[in-house]
């Protein structure tokens, strides 16, 4: 185990269903073992359902706040995993799309993964960045002023903030890799 990210609290936030379940394991699993204190977001305290591949059903997570109740300054950076139903649901969350914006807004590192970007597209925050995703939000991303690319990871630190993407599930290791070296580095 690493301390790389000892005594920073890495904001997960997903919606009450459709998180795709490695997309939240996998770099939940990584915060934890560079020394980091993962903490789950969601619109309601009620439990988080995951899925498997979108469809089959994954396990349940307890949040640890409703994301209304929560700041962006108490948290280091921000983790948004994928699953096409999860940043779909955030979209339609006033609260969930604020926070977001307010990670841009105070220059903090933000790490998407697969359909995750979208809830950055509805926050406004994609313009003059480079990112990935999966392919089928390419038009949404570029639509929104970002530049889209078909990479494993992309690190964007341009406009304001450092933003991490990926494609989808077998880009995990690079992606968990590159969001500790990237929180790391955060105030």
């Amino acid at each position: 185990m690493s301390n790389e990210l000892a005594g920073k609290r890495i904001a997960f936030l997903v919606a009450n269903a459709g998180v795709e379940q490695v997309e939240l394991t996998s770099p939940w699993q990584a915060v934890k073992d560079a020394g980091g204190e993962p903490v789950l977001l969601a619109p309601e305290k009620d439990p988080v359902k995951t899925v498997n591949h979108d469809a089959e059903p994954g396990g349940r997570y307890e949040p640890d706040h409703a994301v209304g109740d929560v700041s962006a300054a108490d948290f280091a950076g921000l983790v948004l995993p994928g699953g096409v139903g999860n940043p779909d649901k955030l979209r339609l969350v006033p609260e969930a799309v604020a926070f977001v914006k307010a990670f841009a807004v105070a220059g903090k590192p933000i790490a998407a993964i697969c359909h995750g970007p979208w809830t950055l597209v509805e926050a406004g925050v994609v313009a003059g960045k480079t990112l990935t995703s999966w392919p089928s939000l390419r038009t949404d991303i570029r639509n929104a002023g970002g530049d889209w690319r078909d990479e494993q990871v992309v690190l964007s630190p341009e406009q304001g903030f450092d933003l991490v993407t990926s494609r989808k599930p077998d880009d995990l290791d690079a992606f968990d890799q590159q969001l500790v070296k990237t929180f790391a580095r955060a105030v």
